[in-house]
């Protein structure tokens, strides 16, 4: 029973997050189109280049792995 309340406490928290976001970017967006635009542009750009360098960075570490246990 504790871990239903606790699951449904945590949906429950994560639905008012995500209202919160959303009605604050809309908000922010009404009052100050072109630079909530261009942030968001930035943000996103800047993610996907963290992605594409973690991706990265993930096989090199990979194949060093690979290396290693095949000399084992």
């Amino acid at each position: 029973m504790t871990e239903a309340a606790n699951a449904r406490t945590n949906i429950a928290l994560l639905l008012v997050i995500l209202v919160l976001s959303a009605a604050t970017m809309v908000w922010l967006f009404w009052h100050y189109p072109l630079i909530t635009s261009l942030v968001t542009l930035a943000v996103l750009t800047a993610l996907g280049v963290s992605a594409r360098l973690a991706r990265s960075m993930d096989t090199s570490d990979l194949s060093e792995l690979q290396r290693r246990n095949q000399g084992v």
